[in-house]
């Protein structure tokens, strides 16, 4: 090839549109079962969704959860059960958003949203405290300085749980397994498992605030 042929092929790429985006300003969709940043949920009464049992962080592979439960007091509980999540840590130096404690966790309380750009000027940052994954008082994950959240990163999270619940059963497909959320109500399942989207499933019998039905 000659120096007006690679000329040529320089051009000729110059004026070819574009398949790039302009990060970070503009970024592609995500995909709906993305694994991000995890969030500590609440029922719908505002009371706190994690009991304090541990299992997610018996579950995890990578050892990055800590979590030490208190019992509730009886005036004044932060949970439904008998305990709640008294601490709650996730070192992010060591998780591999594997997505084990979502269907560990026996209440939904933890979830993992889409939101996977966030970075530490430090260590102690990339340890998150349950005051930085509990939902605010409007059941939105709240917004830290080093995250750059976008617009629908906080909607159906960890959504193969969501489709397959419970404990991942392909069989509970389509079915709202689930209870409600504050700031989201009863979250819709995810659904064309098998290659087409069935009709949307006849709605559930009621439940209570806490995940019981009538």
């Amino acid at each position: 090839m000659g120096y007006l042929d690679g000329f040529k092929v320089t051009f000729a790429k110059l004026i070819e549109a574009r398949t790039t985006t302009s990060y970070p300003e503009e970024k592609r969709d995500k995909p709906a079962r993305l694994h991000g940043r995890h969030v500590l949920n609440r029922y719908e009464d505002g009371m706190e969704k994690c009991i304090g049992c541990e299992l997610c962080a018996g579950v995890c592979p990578a050892r990055c959860i800590y979590v030490r439960g208190a019992d509730n007091e009886p005036g004044n509980p932060t949970s439904p059960g008998e305990r709640f999540g008294f601490v709650y840590e996730i070192n992010y130096l060591r998780c591999i958003h594997c997505d084990l404690c979502v269907e560990a966790c026996p209440t939904q309380a933890i979830t993992e949203s889409k939101l996977f750009e966030f970075s530490f000027v430090n260590r102690s940052d990339a340890i998150y405290t349950k005051a930085e994954l509990v939902v605010g008082d409007d059941g939105k994950p709240q917004h830290l300085p080093w995250e750059d959240w976008r617009p629908g990163e906080d909607e159906q999270t960890s959504a193969w749980m969501r489709a397959t619940a419970p404990a991942g059963d392909a069989s509970y497909e389509g079915e709202v397994a689930w209870s409600g959320e504050l700031g989201y109500g009863v979250r819709a399942p995810e659904l064309g498992q098998r290659g087409e989207d069935p009709e949307p499933p006849p709605v559930p019998a009621q439940a209570d605030d806490h995940g019981g039905h009538h």
